[in-house]
Order: structure tokens, then sequence, then C-alpha cells
């Protein structure tokens, strides 16, 4: 790709620190980074997209696939809990569901009609690269989401209108009391020549690598079936609260399998570009 297409924003790359000494563990070291130009999304693939690519394709994904005894799969589905909770197990507030998907968010019963413009979520990172490559695109590496976002990042937007959780979590919401928790995927809080909600709404997928060595303790909706090579989510999500976890900036990240996929996990493209 020489130039970015329509619904995308091009970016000269150079050099930049990479990653944080002064926030949580994984995100060391600050190293400095050089990136050739790249386009990258105005903003994370929605549901419409979504369902483009799979009306065109008859793609099926992870969470979708037919597992052991011909049952079909499922996904973790975000739920608010009854009351206060002791926030060091996520099992509180995350379960498993059969036939949650990117179809149906929430489970049986739930849907998307409503929300054609938010970001799709339950996708897999391998499902997001499969609609990147039908796009003829390509997922961001770490680093390129890192540095379109440090542009964009304007911590006092964050605190003002970006989609975090806004309460006490996870059992109080002050601005909505039912799914869906995300918002539309072009719901702004930078400049118009740069991407929009990249802090909050969803976690996007990255094609990076996480070092297995790290563990992040917040976040982690695994279920325990699909441990395999990690890769590194960015952008903290509806679900990011200053009581538990405040990683709504640039240089955060988590890792979670490939074949992962959760009620709070989107992804946008990016692609190369000539200089």
């Amino acid at each position: 790709m020489e130039q970015p297409t329509a619904g995308m924003i091009a970016f000269m790359g150079g050099k930049f620190v990479m990653g944080s000494y002064h926030h949580y563990p994984e995100e060391k070291p600050a190293r400095p980074v050089q990136l050739a130009p790249f386009a990258l999304d105005r903003h994370t693939v929605t549901n419409a997209q979504f369902a483009a690519f799979v009306e065109d394709t008859g793609y099926v994904t992870t969470a979708e696939q037919v597992g052991q005894g011909g049952a079909k799969l499922g996904s973790m589905v975000f739920r608010m809990t009854g009351g206060p909770v002791t926030l060091v197990d996520p099992s509180q507030w995350w379960t498993f569901v059969p036939g949650a998907c990117w179809r149906t968010p929430e489970g049986p019963g739930s849907g998307i009609s409503n929300r054609m413009d938010h970001p799709v979520v339950q996708v897999s990172q391998k499902d997001a690269a499969a609609y990147s490559a039908w796009a003829g695109k390509r997922l961001p590496t770490e680093a390129e989401w890192e540095f379109a976002a440090a542009l964009a990042f304007d911590m006092g937007a964050v605190q003002a209108s970006a989609n975090i959780w806004r309460g006490d979590f996870p059992f109080r919401h002050d601005r909505r009391e039912n799914p869906p928790f995300t918002v539309a995927a072009m719901t702004d809080t930078g400049r118009a020549e740069l991407p929009a909600n990249m802090i909050g709404n969803v976690w996007e997928w990255t094609s990076s690598a996480f070092d297995e060595a790290v563990t992040t303790e917040c976040c982690n909706t695994t279920d325990g079936k699909d441990a395999d090579v990690l890769v590194v989510l960015k952008g903290g999500s509806f679900l990011c609260a200053e009581s538990y976890c405040r990683r709504y900036r640039p240089q955060a990240r988590i890792g979670q399998s490939r074949y992962h996929s959760a009620s709070h996990i989107g992804f946008r493209c990016a692609a190369d570009i000539s200089p």
C-alpha cells in the first residue's frame, strides 16, 4: 500500500520512547524505537464492517467453532456483580458463556442490531488477522499502536469523556446499568487527524508477542482452556477504573492467548505506506 486508504491515518514514523518505568512492571523497559511510515485505522473495526467480512467470506470465528462433542464453543462475558467484591479475583465478574460470540456478545438472547457502529467484540487475534487480510491490511505492531496512541493521548480528555468505568467497579456504573458497555467506535475524544478512541472502550489486538515471563494481574479473562502463545493487547477498555485498573494509557499492555476472546476486546487495522 503506497498511501493510506479512506478511513486510515498516515504516520510518517520516526523515533520515540516506547514503554515506561513509572507505572506497571510489564511496561518496562522504556527504550528508543525507530518506526517506518505506516497507516492506522481511524477507529476500531465495527460490527457492521465485520458483518460484511463474514457475509463475503463465510468466516467462522474462534468462539463460534465446534468443540469436543459437537457443541459450539463460546466466549468470556463481563457481568456486573451484585455488590462490592474484593478485586483480586476476576472470575467474580467474568463468566464463560456458551454461545457468546460477535453476533451475540453477551450470549444467546443478546444481539448487535442496536450497535452496528460499535466495535466488534468477542473476536480472537486469529479472527482479527483474518479480517485484516481480507481488507488488504494487517494488525498493527505494539510499537505502531503505542506511537499513534501517544500522539492522540490527552489525559484530560480521557478523564472527561473516554469510555472507561465510572463508578464503583464492578457493581455500580454511573452511566449504564446493562450492556452494551461499549460506545460507538467513532465516539471521539481527540482531534480529527488522529485515531479515535484508542484509550478505553475496548482492548485492541496487535501482532506483537507478549513476554510470557511477565504476568498481568488485572484484566485476565482467560478461562484456562486457551493457553497458547500470548500476544499484546493495548488501550484499556470500558472496564478500566481508577479503583481497579489504570491501564488506559498508551504504554499500558496486557497479554492474552491469540485464540482468546471476550466482551471487551476488539481491534483496528494497520498498513504499510510509502514515505
